[in-house]
């Protein structure tokens, strides 16, 4: 293909061209090139002249297979798939649709043929797909009706028995037609209380990809406190709908500002925690489109960032009482200064190489010496820095030192291994609460521009989830310090090395929260 880029008289004419090269199936990157436009550009007209964000104009594809070969139900918190998945109609022509593999596992761990499947933000259909090749009832709306007939579309093709696994002369399950309609997530009015079995829905990110031309009521184009707020409608509307005992699954991301994470992903927990919802799980879904060569390397190194490379999938769950009751059987004393904070010796090697998206996956053998080299590395410019670990004063003190503070330095690194035996809601509050007292007093000692890095991990107490890392992001939130980075941290393992825990999912994930200090 030729370098030299072509010119229209008119926008028209240009418009014109580049939806014939969109219909041929010219890739963004050549027609941009050619034509001297932006993605952007691009994305904005196909979604004018649509009515739906897609990335291709070409008809959908025959349907090959009706599903994924080899799959295998997931059983940690870190949810990994390399391919994004293609059998039946999906395919990743709508742009921001999630991997039909995440559906899939949802609908398989928390609902039961013949169940009903709520999702109101249903895009381009791939949690009905998944529906009706599992045997469960689907109702699934979208404020696109543009969107809407492109899930019709995705959702009809035929299914003889023995195409699917689980259907068979043995297993008669029943296949369902999903029910599609255009409406509002935020108006669920044409469901009757506690009549849903699962929610299952991909929300769109505030103001990072639109999914109309500015229709009204698209939450796309909402500003992320906007987005919030009406979001908090939707969750009212979720915990009112869904039968009590039962599960509500989001996916939802991060996005970034002036080189500094929003964690617009804790913020919508908190909106559904706030509707009544507890937390059943919180997955890490990783992301593999991050290229980490080349260009990408060069300017994470050089501006200091990270590529987002992960999103939440936030599992929650309505009370079976209208009223939420602590158990406080489970709870256990608390001695009145449990946490000793140690400083620990100073790790003494170098990286060749850092990592440079937000999802760090090292070996067991050399994980906290990895973890350790890449914070350090990347952190602290001066190699002035002080790494202080909260730990119960019972635990093992391992090359931990007692030592004298020393000021000017440009990284704190704490680290939390008393969450390793932390048993308890008082445990929490407690490591909670010496943690920003930690912070408090070390933050004069810290240089302006310096950083301040806390590993942490989540924990479960009473089959619910603690997400520590949010409830972390929740309390310091002080102007002198700024969230940088949320980064996820975890082993390279196997599925099936996991323990498959009874009705839970393996917590394997860990987090760093990088804070810049801006006094």
């Amino acid at each position: 293909m030729t370098d030299q880029k072509v010119y229209f008289e008119t926008e028209e004419e240009l418009q014109k061209a580049i939806l014939k090269e969109k219909i041929k199936g010219t890739p963004d990157f050549e027609i941009g090139k050619k034509y001297g436009v932006t993605f952007r550009y691009i994305e904005r007209l196909i979604t004018r002249c649509e009515g739906l964000n897609i990335s291709t104009l070409k008809p959908s594809k025959k349907v090959k297979n009706l599903y994924p070969k080899d799959f295998r139900e997931e059983y940690t918190t870190v949810w990994s798939f390399k391919q994004r998945g293609s059998w039946a109609t999906h395919s990743g022509e709508y742009r921001g649709n999630w991997s039909p593999y995440i559906p899939r596992n949802v609908i398989l761990k928390y609902s039961k043929p013949g169940e009903l499947v709520l999702d109101y933000f249903c895009g381009a259909g791939t949690t009905a797909v998944e529906c009706k090749l599992l045997g469960r009832k689907c109702i699934a709306l979208d404020i696109n009706e543009k969107a809407v007939e492109l899930a019709r579309r995705n959702v009809n093709f035929e299914i003889a028995f023995p195409e699917l696994p689980l259907f068979s002369s043995e297993n008669p399950l029943k296949i369902y037609e999903p029910e599609l309609r255009t409406g509002d997530a935020r108006d669920l009015s044409f469901l009757e209380d506690n009549s849903v079995d699962l929610i299952c829905a991909h929300p769109p990110y505030a103001n990072i990809i639109h999914y109309t031309d500015c229709k009204e009521g698209d939450l796309s184009f909402l500003d992320i406190s906007t987005f919030l707020k009406e979001m908090s409608k939707v969750a009212r509307e979720s915990f009112r709908v869904l039968k009590p005992g039962r599960q509500c699954a989001i996916l939802i991301g991060d996005t970034r500002r002036k080189k500094h994470v929003i964690p617009l992903g804790f913020q919508l927990i908190n909106v559904y925690l706030g509707a009544g919802f507890k937390l059943r799980e919180l997955v890490i879904k990783r992301q593999h489109n991050c290229k980490t060569t080349g260009f990408w390397y060069k300017n994470s190194i050089k501006y200091n960032f990270l590529l987002l490379a992960h999103e939440y999938l936030p599992i929650f769950e309505k009370p079976k009482n209208s009223l939420i009751e602590h158990d406080f059987s489970e709870e256990k004393t608390v001695d009145h200064n449990p946490i000793t904070a140690l400083v620990y010796d100073s790790p003494s090697t170098k990286l060749n190489e850092l990592e440079t998206t937000t999802v760090w996956l090292f070996s067991e053998e050399d994980f906290e010496k990895r973890l350790n080299e890449n914070v350090i590395d990347r952190y602290s410019k001066n190699n002035d820095y002080i790494i202080i670990a909260l730990s119960h004063r019972h635990q093992e003190k391992t090359n931990c030192t007692q030592q004298n503070r020393l000021k000017n330095k440009d990284l704190l690194f704490i680290k939390s291994p008393f969450l390793d035996v932390c048993s308890s809601l008082s445990n929490i509050d407690h490591y909670l609460q010496r943690l920003k007292e930690t912070v408090n007093q070390e933050l004069p000692n810290i240089t302006k521009g310096g950083y301040i890095v806390i590993q942490a991990k989540d924990v479960r107490i009473n089959g619910f989830v603690e997400p520590i890392g949010k409830k972390i992001v929740d309390i310091l939130n002080q102007n002198s310090l700024w969230l940088k980075e949320i980064v996820v941290v975890t082993q390279e393992k196997p599925n099936h090395t996991f323990p498959i825990q009874k009705g839970h999912l393996e917590i394997v994930h860990q987090y760093l929260l990088v804070y810049e200090v801006k006094k």
